[in-house]
């Protein structure tokens, strides 16, 4: 069995996707398509940059989903690879958006115009220097749990995604952070400051939520052709009116990735292929899970590799 796997934000890097791109019309499509829908040359930040701009979080998730598709879309018509062998398809955060216009519940361009609004108003949430986020590594999730009840100021410090075994990030207001991470010094528990623009996936999140709240109402889904993991519940969700209610919530909620792997692998599934620009994913399906095979398709080389060992 095999689940199909996609990045979030954090994988981007300029120049993602031209391999692809340059040997491709239908990728040449998928990126004029975006442009067209969000009326800046989106293709031209993502194949040239600058960086600055790729960055920016509005930028950033309509860009990984364009890659990620054009990726998908290559296999699937171009090398006529065959997805109803897939059981599962999964996303990290933005991710989410990539698996369910890949199972067409939702349509590549209002995916498009609903990251862009979601960077925006993931953005807007909280004033550029206020909020933090932090990857705590080599401690269990139930150990930070514990240790953030025990904190005694009234700020906002979350967890924001489990990520791996070993790999947790907690967010939110930068005071409550910093004394977050004197706390995990004392510990000797290690941790590393992040390098983002706002503190996702924590309740400072909740104004983002809101303004996208309509938003994603108003947009058409359909029941997706593969079975979709929500990142909120880790569990498996078809209806669209609920992987509505699970986005607007995705906002503000836990990514719960360490246990959506968990389950899927409990499932049976021994095959994980990441599609996207990067291979983050792979790298925390192997801490999480063992004795299984993860792929990760970032050039034409990557996908006859991958058809050679399916073909086994």
């Amino acid at each position: 069995m095999s689940a199909l796997l996609f990045p979030g934000q954090g994988s981007q890097i300029v120049g993602m996707g031209s391999e692809f791109y340059n040997n491709f019309d239908i990728v040449k499509k998928i990126f004029k398509d975006a442009d067209e829908k969000l009326n800046y040359s989106i293709s031209k930040l993502i194949l040239n940059g600058p960086e600055d701009q790729l960055q920016l979080t509005q930028n950033t998730q309509p860009s990984i989903l364009t890659v990620s598709f054009s990726i998908f879309k290559v296999l699937k018509e171009e090398f006529n690879f065959d997805f109803n062998t897939f059981n599962y398809f999964a996303g990290h955060s933005l991710g989410e958006y990539s698996a369910l216009v890949c199972s067409e519940s939702l349509k590549f361009e209002d995916a498009l115009y609903l990251l862009y609004e979601r960077g925006k108003a993931m953005q807007e949430a909280v004033p550029v220097g206020k909020g933090s986020m932090l990857a705590i590594l080599g401690a269990k999730i139930k150990d930070i749990s514990d240790l953030l009840n025990s904190l005694k100021e009234k700020g906002v410090c979350e967890i924001a995604n489990d990520n791996a075994d070993g790999q947790v990030i907690v967010s939110g207001d930068k005071d409550s952070v910093v004394s977050f991470q004197s706390l995990l010094k004392e510990k000797k528990i290690k941790s590393i400051p992040l390098k983002v623009s706002a503190p996702f996936h924590c309740s400072l999140m909740k104004s983002a939520a809101d303004k996208m709240s309509d938003k994603i109402k108003n947009t058409n889904f359909r029941s997706p052709t593969h079975s979709i993991l929500s990142n909120v519940t880790a569990k498996i969700e078809k209806n669209p009116e609920n992987i509505k209610k699970l986005l607007i919530d995705q906002i503000f909620s836990t990514v719960k990735w360490r246990e959506t792997i968990i389950n899927i692998s409990n499932e049976g599934v021994s095959n994980f292929v990441e599609i996207g620009p990067g291979k983050v994913l792979t790298g925390m399906v192997k801490r999480t899970v063992k004795n299984v095979n993860c792929f990760s398709i970032n050039s034409i080389d990557d996908i006859k590799n991958l058809k050679n060992e399916f073909n086994k």
